[in-house]
């Protein structure tokens, strides 16, 4: 049995019937309650199971509630609540020296340029003390200590092979010394105990101060500069430099 029309009353037949808003209406008489432009399924409103355009769609306004004094006292209540966590909140950053500040777009750029700048500050010291004149400045100080330790605090046997390795060294980059290069005797060097990596990547140097190595080659004396960058002696080639950390692994 064909239902009647919520607008006119008359029966909708299935090929004009539009059910909507829980009532069947023809396509002509389904139109805003108010301009009484004809409508349809995507740009209708319902109000109280009434059919309003967007422009004529009524708007609730709220009515004003009395300041009773249940009211009053939950009013009350909420800001005394507010205060107690205000001051819980305060004493816990008491004594902190900072205050929480939002993690926006522009800070984000503003703390990416600030690591930008320091890793390429970074690198300016690193050659610095590299290319300083007394050809040992690049060497970190418990290292270059340890290389100048007296002979009776190591082995007897290892100034016989720490010498000649030294001078071989000084001979093939005519003269200048590289910064690690007690590395090259990891077992010799009293202070210079570092570790042994491999290579799990090949990897090819972006910068004069670093090196270039292959996968499954062996890295020796290993010191970490960073969470990102160690500084060691790939053992195949003898080359001294830093290295990215995430492309070797412990040994």
């Amino acid at each position: 049995m064909n239902p009647n029309c919520a607008r006119c009353g008359k029966i909708v037949y299935p090929t004009e019937k539009v059910n909507c808003l829980d009532k069947f209406w023809h396509k002509a008489c389904f139109h805003c309650e108010t301009c009484k432009m004809t409508l349809n399924m995507k740009n209708y409103k319902g109000y109280e199971k009434t059919p309003y355009c967007n422009a004529h769609y009524p708007k609730q306004s709220f009515t004003m509630v009395a300041d009773t004094p249940e009211n009053l006292r939950l009013k009350q209540q909420s800001e005394l609540q507010s205060q107690v966590r205000y001051k819980e909140e305060f004493e816990k950053n008491k004594g902190k020296g900072f205050s929480v500040v939002a993690d926006t777009p522009e800070l984000q750029r503003i703390k990416k340029t600030q690591d930008q700048i320091s890793n390429i500050k970074y690198h300016e010291e690193f050659e610095k003390s590299r290319m300083g004149p007394s050809g040992g400045e690049g060497i970190e100080p418990e290292r270059r200590d340890a290389q100048e330790q007296p002979p009776h605090h190591i082995p007897t046997s290892a100034p016989v092979y720490q010498q000649p390795q030294q001078q071989q060294v000084a001979q093939s980059y005519g003269g200048y010394k590289e910064p690690a290069a007690p590395g090259s005797i990891p077992r010799s060097a009293p202070g210079g105990g570092g570790k042994r990596y491999r290579a799990v990547y090949d990897y090819s140097a972006a910068d004069e101060d670093e090196v270039s190595f292959q996968d499954g080659d062996t890295i020796v004396n290993v010191q970490q500069i960073d969470d990102g960058w160690m500084y060691g002696t790939v053992e195949r080639t003898g080359d001294t430099g830093m290295l990215p950390a995430n492309y070797v692994e412990a040994i």
